[in-house]
């Protein structure tokens, strides 16, 4: 039987503090990318501005994705309009938060040689999918629904 790492989280595999900085160092770009556009009035679409074409399930079948307003809502959350990101997309703005936060905890982990609070990582990653990808069907299902706005 195994036992649980002792101290505040696991300790770094090798290669653990690079792959960090390497993911701290996306999310910042990620969110240096949302500051490059404008957040679309309609709350959705603000991905077109980057060419990429509207969304197909929303161009086929006049419904909105699980994701539509994504963009959206990270282009206001950047921005500090949160009440705007979250009626855009209430799962993006949660998807925004975890980004947000993780930027921080990496560096920490980076300087601790440990997975910072975490002693279970893969249970960690999958309760945040889980519940990350909840919220976005959740939504989703609400949006057809009752309608997205």
């Amino acid at each position: 039987m195994s036992q649980l790492p002792s101290g505040n989280g696991v300790p770094l595999v090798r290669g653990g503090r690079w792959l960090l900085a390497g993911w701290s160092l996306f999310l910042l770009a990620g969110f240096a990318l949302a500051t490059s556009v404008s957040p679309d009035p309609r709350g959705f679409g603000t991905h077109q501005q980057f060419g990429l074409p509207p969304c197909t399930l929303r161009m086929l079948a006049g419904v909105p994705c699980p994701s539509c307003g994504a963009t959206t809502s990270f282009a206001h959350f950047v921005r500090g309009e949160w009440p705007s990101a979250i009626r855009a997309n209430g799962a993006a703005f949660a998807l925004a938060c975890v980004c947000l936060v993780q930027i921080p905890w990496s560096w920490v982990c980076i300087a601790k040689g440990r997975l910072w609070s975490i002693t279970r990582p893969e249970r960690t990653l999958i309760i945040t999918l889980f519940t990350l990808g909840s919220l976005f069907i959740l939504q989703w299902m609400v949006w057809l629904t009752f309608g997205r706005n």
